[in-house]
């Protein structure tokens, strides 16, 4: 088996020149054109081989890249997709590693798309929604311990942004089904579903926040094409905007409510929600919003390398919050790097 490569960097290397984006896409909420510039991540980087070896937290406590993370972090699992190839060429990867970048696991591949895998908080169910051709995207459910797929949104219209509430009963995700991008909740022992917003604008991304009491999501109802973040709250139905720059999407809060990952603008970032303090991690040259650690104190993000005028495939890379170095583990085959989400 071929040993992981891990490339050891400092924060924000690299930039990206602003590219034209627009909003409103329900396959891909932000769509991304053709990028101006080259994205240099790699280019100062050490290289660092690792074998794979059997998991365990002494083999991972010895590994310099994650000694420093809460173990509730190192021994978790980082779900992403891997893209190969264009159009009806399509063929998406999803794949499960550990943040030291050994025990990389191949869940599921199709000619096609993935989207927006998602952790149960018992890192046990790995929800995702998958688009062959023809077909609008469904979501399925991957259960790691039976390893099963279960199909359990199936409706007309496209199906995406899947969230599990705290206890792994519900089950929110964005739907087209009633014509409009709007938010479902699904009780998943029996399929009933509810609306819960109605708004004639854009409704979508919705993550449960750990006290299961309120989610966030994105709409662009103030302004079309304009997308803000908003707080749901399920006691009172209403929901109340979060202060951002001019352009935030894609939001997931941190186990303990404090954070809140998100894209701000063209930026992979952070925002402290006490302070409204936001720390900008990188234009990643693909949209992507930042994904937090179960602790909080790290976030995932995906690159496109770039070397030259060349396309070199993508990376994830890890970086620590409080003012440490970032490091980037490679695609496994090459491919362009999409949607990380870490749980536990």
């Amino acid at each position: 088996m071929t040993s992981p490569t891990i490339h050891q960097c400092p924060i924000n290397q690299g930039s990206i020149h602003q590219r034209s984006v627009k909003y409103g896409s329900i396959d891909r909420v932000v769509a991304v054109t053709t990028i101006a510039a080259a994205l240099s991540i790699l280019s100062a980087c050490t290289t660092l081989p690792t074998a794979i070896k059997p998991h365990n937290a002494s083999s991972m406590a010895n590994n310099p890249l994650t000694a420093a993370m809460p173990i509730i972090d190192r021994q978790g699992r980082i779900a992403y997709v891997e893209e190969q190839g264009a159009g009806s060429a399509k063929i998406s990867t999803l794949y499960s590693i550990r943040p030291d970048g050994s025990e990389r696991q191949l869940i599921e591949q199709l000619k096609g798309y993935i989207y927006a895998p998602a952790w149960s908080t018992n890192g046990q169910l790995l929800a995702y929604s998958k688009q062959v051709p023809r077909q609008s995207p469904k979501i399925y459910i991957y259960d790691r311990n039976s390893n099963a797929y279960n199909l359990v949104v199936n409706v007309n219209g496209s199906n995406l942004s899947a969230s599990f509430s705290p206890d792994g009963q519900k089950l929110l995700y964005s739907s087209t089904a009633g014509g409009n991008a709007d938010i479902y909740e699904m009780l998943l022992s029996t399929g009933a579903t509810t609306q819960l917003t109605t708004l004639p604008s854009t409704e979508v991304q919705p993550s449960y926040a750990a006290d299961g009491q309120s989610f966030v999501y994105t709409s662009d109802k103030v302004r079309a094409g304009r997308p803000r973040i908003y707080r749901y709250n399920f006691a009172t139905g209403n929901a109340t905007q979060i202060s951002t720059s001019s352009y935030a999407a894609s939001p997931q809060l941190s186990l303990d409510g404090t954070r809140m990952g998100y894209l701000n603008g063209r930026q992979a970032a952070v925002m402290t929600l006490t302070t409204g303090q936001v720390v900008t991690l990188a234009e990643t040259g693909l949209d992507e919003p930042a994904r937090l650690s179960p602790s909080g104190g790290y976030a995932v993000y995906p690159t496109k390398n770039v070397q030259g005028s060349a396309q070199n495939g993508g990376s994830l890379v890890i970086q620590s919050l409080s003012g440490g170095t970032s490091y980037t583990i490679s695609s496994k085959a090459g491919g362009v790097v999409r949607s990380p989400v870490w749980g536990r």
